[in-house]
């Protein structure tokens, strides 16, 4: 499963190699999946050989170590494919659900994000057609052949479950750019293939829950937990991916003129009554204290120029109510959407508050605060 979300910090777990420049990370979750996997399945090896006695446990962990295995192979072909068309995988991730690999930045363009989302299931059919090669080969009165049968199965499933339609699986990634592709609107996308993986996970429910009662009998318990605890992986998947297409709709919206503050500018000779004067005359809520060479040095505290008496304000300067800029605190204005929130990020390493500057102008004064609650809003 890709992941189009922006790019978070570096899962924790063990790196256990590196494929196509990104890691490849086993997360402590895997543990956990892969010993309950193997009892769950190790009934169903006793139920093909019961002379293999405690020895089940050993082939139900191989059936187990094969399954990730297969997880991994999807995984890597998304972040292969990615590559190819020029989108780098950050990292590869085996977890308690599987898998899933991450990158950098989203796909540029609805046939990448196809392309990508699609090679995970086809690598899985692909490893499904060659282990049921195999099984019919080895031949399934056999122990190894029940298991190559058993890969073959897990794999198609897990092909044929991820083209399902809907978001955070990948046929959802893939309904996802064909909506983009023909409203030309990559929010448009998310969103539509989103709602449809909700719509898909509330079927799983169903399946689990009450389709069962249509045949006539009662939910199987393994049925029954297995199919909910899919069904909340997919809701939470798919609503994960609504939340990220509304900041990823923000941070497209993003400019200085939606998060900027209107800045008045004056010299740092200037008097605080001087610089009263210049936001009124241009409707500034900000003030910004040029250096004698002309940079952005400083800009006004609001609270502290407002505690300087009327009387006091002609002759007090300017720069003893203001807040220094440290060098690289200017962005430019005329930069939008995720390039303008990437130049923001930079400066505000060292600065709360950063000016931009236009043509050798300051259009306005952001503050982190006002950038933070535009994405969230």
């Amino acid at each position: 499963m890709s992941d189009p979300r922006p790019a978070a910090p570096r899962t924790s777990g063990w790196v256990i190699g590196r494929v196509a420049g990104a890691p490849i990370i086993l997360a402590p979750s895997w543990l956990l999946a892969a010993v309950v996997l193997t009892f769950l399945f190790a009934p169903t090896v006793r139920s093909w050989s019961p002379e293999l006695g405690g020895r089940v446990y050993v082939v139900a962990a191989v059936f187990v170590v094969l399954l990730f295995a297969s997880v991994l192979v999807h995984e890597l072909a998304h972040g292969l494919v990615a590559r190819a068309r020029g989108q780098q995988p950050r990292e590869f991730v085996l977890t308690l659900w599987g898998g899933h690999t991450t990158f950098g930045v989203a796909a540029p363009t609805p046939g990448t994000n196809a392309l990508v989302a699609l090679a995970g299931p086809v690598a899985n059919l692909v490893l499904a057609g060659a282990f049921l090669a195999a099984a019919n080969a080895v031949g399934t009165r056999q122990l190894l052949g029940l298991l190559l049968f058993a890969g073959a199965f897990s794999n198609g499933f897990v092909g044929l479950f991820n083209l399902l339609p809907g978001l955070p699986l990948d046929g959802g990634a893939i309904l996802q750019s064909a909506v983009w592709a023909a409203t030309r609107n990559r929010h448009t996308g998310t969103v539509v293939a989103a709602w449809c993986g909700r719509v898909v996970a509330v079927g799983v429910f169903a399946w689990a829950f009450l389709f069962p009662f249509v045949q006539g009998r009662q939910p199987d318990l393994t049925d029954a937990v297995w199919g909910a605890l899919i069904g909340a992986f997919l809701w939470t998947g798919a609503s994960g991916a609504m939340r990220g297409a509304r900041t990823q709709h923000a941070v497209e919206q993003l400019s200085v003129a939606s998060v900027g503050r209107p800045a008045a500018v004056v010299g740092h000779a200037d008097s605080v009554a001087r610089a009263a004067a210049a936001a009124a005359a241009v409707g500034a809520t900000e003030v910004v204290v040029l250096s004698p060479d002309g940079r952005p040095a400083a800009y006004v505290d609001r609270e502290a120029a407002r505690a300087v008496p009327a009387d006091a304000a002609g002759t007090t300067p300017v720069t003893t109510v203001s807040v220094a800029l440290p060098v690289g605190a200017v962005v430019d204005g005329a930069l939008v959407g995720q390039e303008l929130l990437d130049a923001l990020g930079r400066a505000a390493r060292h600065t709360p508050v950063v000016v931009a500057v236009e043509d050798g102008r300051v259009v306005g004064l952001v503050r982190v605060p006002d950038v933070v609650a535009a994405l969230r809003t």
